[in-house]
């Protein structure tokens, strides 16, 4: 983690766009679940939360030092030319800023992290494809159990890999998604797996490009992947 002496590396957390309740209000809001910033701060970064309104991505990447791009919504079917399946709900308007985002942090040479979707948007915008409704093609529902609920599961990762030296050879992890990559982007290798063979981790050798299919936000004290983007972040200032 970085030294406390240091000046911290600020990390860029995309996030929703959703109407929401809270005190008196019922209105549009720009949110995301609190346990992302807490595991940046434990990480020894500074949390910013970057909201799907501007598209001025390089702009937005040059005052950040790293990026996480965060769970949510499904990414649009167009994007790999699909047509959604009925238990795909999208939310475009966070597809193309990510998009750009992740764009513009590439050009760069900025970290990124991705979270659930955040893997499945770095995959797509790559090029890869997603299997939209696991349920169907695995015939269960271990990666998702039920509404708000996350499911657990291990993960083995691959050796040589930067998954594999952060978190070593397999991690216990908790998930909750229904989708999944079906053909990797180009320039992405595996570098975990669930028993089931899903993809659970990609990354771009020789890049901080890094995605987990899991929450590793969930995972309490456990902040090792963003204690890796902060250091690679704090690398790069």
């Amino acid at each position: 983690m970085v030294s406390n002496d240091s000046d911290p590396p600020v990390i860029g957390l995309s996030t929703y766009s959703e109407r929401a309740k809270f005190l008196a209000w019922d209105t549009e809001a720009t949110l995301l679940h609190r346990v992302y910033a807490d595991c940046v701060v434990k990480a020894g970064g500074i949390p910013v939360l970057l909201p799907p309104v501007t598209d001025k991505y390089a702009s937005l990447v040059e005052r950040i030092d790293g990026l996480v791009l965060t769970g949510g919504a499904d990414v649009e079917p167009s994007h790999y030319d699909q047509e959604p399946h009925p238990a795909t709900y999208i939310r475009p308007e966070r597809d193309a800023f990510e998009f750009g985002l992740f764009e513009a942090a590439r050009a760069a040479g900025k970290p990124v992290l991705g979270v659930c979707r955040g893997l499945q948007v770095i995959s797509v915008a790559l090029g890869g494809t997603l299997s939209q409704h696991l349920p169907e093609t695995l015939g269960d529902t271990t990666h998702q159990p039920a509404p708000a609920t996350f499911g657990t599961s291990t993960v083995t990762l691959v050796d040589g890999t930067r998954a594999a030296a952060i978190l070593g050879q397999e991690t216990k992890v908790q998930c909750y998604h229904h989708q999944a990559i079906d053909r990797l982007g180009s320039g992405l290798i595996a570098s975990g797996h669930a028993a089931d063979g899903t993809i659970e981790a990609a990354e771009v050798p020789g890049e901080f490009v890094l995605g987990v299919q899991w929450h590793p936000e969930q995972d309490g004290d456990d902040v090792r992947l963003f204690a890796a983007l902060v250091n690679a972040a704090q690398e790069g200032k």
